[in-house]
């Protein structure tokens, strides 16, 4: 599914009025009523303090204030006065609300027009949405902070006032919201998490936009959805044996952190590998072979530590290497080696990642479409500190095209740089997952599918995907807080299952 930015909402807004067709007022209407059924759905309050701008997003506030007041809900409107006239729709629904002489209406001209929020009313944020594009300054910025020095819960009408769209909103006054009501689509500042402070729970409202028009616009971003998920996965044919899965070489593991081998492997083979290989330490193997006796092991000569590939890597199909490696330097030249001599799909991670950062010449090494999975601090490690999400996305982008590699980076949302400079932004996975070892299970799944056939982009995407799909699962069953990453593993199969 495409990634809108806001201006292309806007177009679809228009596309939409001008093709079903119907008025601007009439869709404004359809938005407004999703939100006041939501909210009279799922809240609860003696009353509810409607803030409103004099834009479109103000139209919705004053709409939504006229159908909570018809469901029988003590509702008082205060208007941030301003030298604009207001917006057609705006005004529409302003004349229609004056006329309801039993909604009080207030103009905020000053600071000492702000009321006082009881603790048991609910408020209700629309006094800017996406159009803005620049910091909240004077009375508004002060109105913001007045909502957000209270102990009542705030709904974000759209999108928080005071929070960019597409851009970072970082050190701008922002509504706390408890709840944004968003339509149709989500956007971009939703999924970056220096936003999660003023986004609280994301709510999309189906209001039956125009479906046509996200295929007459172009965008770089997309979201990594069930519907992309199922496309790419290749249901198994029925008289299959295991050398059509291939066979996958997984390089992980050192004294203390065999753990590491281990959660890879099993969610190599969970993810449907015909063959897995682990090179471990020579430590490891009665581990990996009790814990994975499915797996084959491949013992380094050292005792401790893996130190170089003594077997010829075209017997493998895809290789995945990093997980508990260390960064010594043997673990250095072992790295060097097969990044001189692979010419099979590769996955990077964790320590792989790090010693990259350590030697930045690897970097040249790197062949085509190998896929990356740092999280942001191995991220930062590599390509140096970004000063927000965003510039730090568009950095993931600029370096997968540089190197015509794929950039897994790590997050809640986690976002997948391709090397023709698109980025698809995942909607699967919790917080429960931020846990030591869910990196390994994904090292492992993306190898896996790699070792199967999957292209690059297609590993990468459905791996992110279904991996946030079984901690979703894995959560589901034992919560966020007990789950940990072999848990994550055994729920593999139930999310390819719902695919």
């Amino acid at each position: 599914m495409k990634l809108l930015n806001a201006e292309q909402i806007r177009q679809w807004d228009a596309f939409t009025i001008k093709n079903e067709p119907l008025s601007s007022l009439e869709l404004m209407e359809r938005a407004a009523n999703a939100c006041a059924r939501w909210i009279v759905q799922n809240t609860l309050a003696e009353s509810y303090y409607i803030f409103c701008g004099k834009g479109n997003n103000g139209g919705d506030g004053l709409a939504i204030a006229r159908l909570l007041y018809n469901a029988n809900k003590k509702v008082a409107v205060y208007i941030l006065e301003s030298d604009a006239k207001g917006s057609d729709d705006y005004i529409s629904n302003f004349n229609i609300l004056h006329h309801l002489s039993a909604i009080p209406i207030f103009m905020i001209r000053g600071e000492r027009d702000l009321p006082e929020l009881p603790f048991n009313c609910i408020i209700i944020d629309a006094l800017f949405g996406t159009g803005l594009n620049r910091p909240l300054t004077g009375l508004a910025a002060k109105m913001v902070d007045h909502i957000n020095n209270s102990i009542a819960p705030a709904i974000a009408i759209d999108i928080p006032s005071g929070l960019f769209g597409d851009h970072s909103s970082a050190h701008n006054t922002i509504v706390k919201a408890r709840h944004t009501l968003s339509f149709q689509v989500l956007k971009t500042a939703f999924l970056v998490a220096e936003n999660e402070p003023w986004i609280g729970h994301v709510h999309i409202m189906d209001i039956n936009l125009h479906p046509a028009f996200p295929d007459e616009v172009s965008t770089p971003f997309s979201i990594i959805n069930k519907s992309l998920a199922s496309r790419e996965y290749r249901p198994r044919n029925a008289f299959a044996h295991k050398g059509n899965f291939g066979h996958a070489l997984l390089i992980a593991g050192s004294w203390g952190k065999a753990g590491a081998a281990v959660l890879c492997s099993r969610a190599c083979l969970r993810t449907g590998a015909g063959l897995v290989t682990a090179h471990v330490p020579q430590s490891g193997v009665t581990v990996l072979q009790t814990a994975v006796p499915e797996a084959m092991v491949f013992p380094d000569k050292e005792a401790e530590q893996v130190s170089g590939l003594n077997y010829d890597l075209n017997h493998f199909t895809a290789v995945g290497i990093g997980p508990g490696i260390g960064t010594g330097v043997k673990q250095q030249l072992l790295l060097k080696e097969l990044l001189e001599h692979i010419q099979r799909p590769l996955v990077l991670d964790a320590d792989a990642l790090n010693i990259l950062s350590e030697n930045k010449a690897l970097l040249n090494l790197l062949k085509p479409d190998t896929i990356l999975t740092p999280h942001p601090k191995e991220f930062a490690r590599l390509f140096g500190e970004a000063a927000d999400d965003f510039k730090r996305i568009e950095l993931a982008q600029t370096k997968a095209m540089e190197l015509s590699i794929f950039i897994v980076l790590k997050g809640h949302h986690s976002f997948v740089a391709c090397p023709d400079g698109t980025g698809y932004f995942n909607i699967t996975g919790n917080a429960g997952m931020a846990k030591g070892g869910s990196g390994d299970a994904l090292t492992g799944m993306v190898t896996s599918l790699l070792a199967q056939g999957y292209l690059p982009k297609e590993a990468a995407l459905l791996g992110v995907f279904l991996h946030g799909l079984a901690g979703d699962l894995a959560a589901a069953s034992g919560g966020m807080e007990a789950l940990l990453a072999s848990d994550l593993i055994d729920h593999i199969g139930n999310a390819f299952k719902q695919l």
